[in-house]
């Protein structure tokens, strides 16, 4: 018999038609989608419809659904899983499913382009997806022609269909870490040159169980910065730094009193491969998971 593969749905660009108005929703289902798709090789597919949302919107409860939804079709019988979802938060749910569930054979995909774009490339993604699932290897992402994996995956282009490129190919570490995350709050504060602590301030005061930040160059902010981290490692919150630049492995080595040498000294973890987004769900992971005292070792 062939292989069973799940596709969950939950909608993005690649569920996507233009509106009268100029916009794009999400709207189509997964069974519409699958519709699209040319000669396979031979497989059984199940699509299954999670929601349909830009994933602009999802918080990480809904990524979590994501993970659970995951985990459920393979508890069915599924021999792999085909998600189907937005490029803006991809790279999250990526991280997520495959901290979640490393060593399944899962592949996230999407679309650049709208289904009713003269240049649609969903179909040629989902058909990547497919296809990548049977040749097994653990959560990664088919898109514009790669197959990348999970780990420090960035969106790095809004207008091209080739859009996704690792930060730095550098292997994932050893780990699961099945703890939901729904529950948790980690903020993610962009640090300007010049940049004082309102805003992590606020993160604190909000109760933000976490931050990430997203720093300068190869991690590094300010001197109201680095004494803003101290006051969190105080009070207990953890903070992680990461970098707006999209590529290449970060180094804390600057100081001058808001380097990233400083931040380090005042109690913050430096994430070497992960920028931001991917950042913010691996150190919410760790909380929900209790395990913050690995942050160091696992963001290096």
């Amino acid at each position: 018999m062939e292989p069973l593969i799940a596709v969950i749905a939950t909608g993005g660009t690649i569920a996507s038609r233009t509106n009268a108005d100029g916009s794009s929703t999400p709207g189509l289902d997964g069974q519409a989608l699958l519709a699209r798709l040319g000669h396979l090789p031979p497989v059984r597919l199940r699509p299954v419809d999670l929601f349909a949302r830009d994933s602009s919107t999802l918080t990480l409860a809904d990524m979590q659904a994501v993970s659970d939804a995951v985990g459920a079709e393979l508890s069915a019988g599924a021999a792999g899983v085909v998600i189907l979802h937005g490029t803006d938060a991809m790279e999250e749910t990526a991280l997520l499913v495959s901290l979640q569930h490393p060593g399944a054979s899962v592949v996230l995909t999407g679309a650049q382009f709208t289904d009713d774009h003269p240049q649609a490339d969903g179909p040629a993604n989902m058909a990547a997806a497919i296809r990548a699932v049977l040749d097994g290897g653990g959560v990664r992402l088919a898109f514009g022609g790669r197959v990348l994996p999970a780990w420090g995956l960035v969106k790095h282009a809004t207008d091209s269909a080739d859009a996704f490129r690792l930060a730095c190919d550098v292997a994932a570490p050893d780990m699961r870490l099945a703890a939901p995350v729904g529950g948790i709050r980690v903020d993610v504060v962009a640090i300007h040159p010049g940049a004082d602590a309102v805003h992590l301030d606020a993160s604190l005061a909000a109760g933000a169980q976490g931050i990430v930040l997203a720093a300068l160059g190869s991690g590094n902010a300010t001197p109201a910065i680095a004494q803003a981290v101290a006051r969190c490692t105080a009070a207990g919150v953890p903070v992680v730094v990461s970098s707006r630049v999209p590529m290449g492995r970060l180094a804390a080595s600057y100081g001058g009193g808001g380097g990233g040498h400083d931040l380090a000294r005042a109690g913050a973890v430096l994430s070497a491969v992960l920028r931001p987004g991917q950042a913010r769900v691996l150190l919410a992971a760790l909380i929900a998971s209790g395990q913050v005292e690995r942050a160091g070792a696992l963001f290096g």
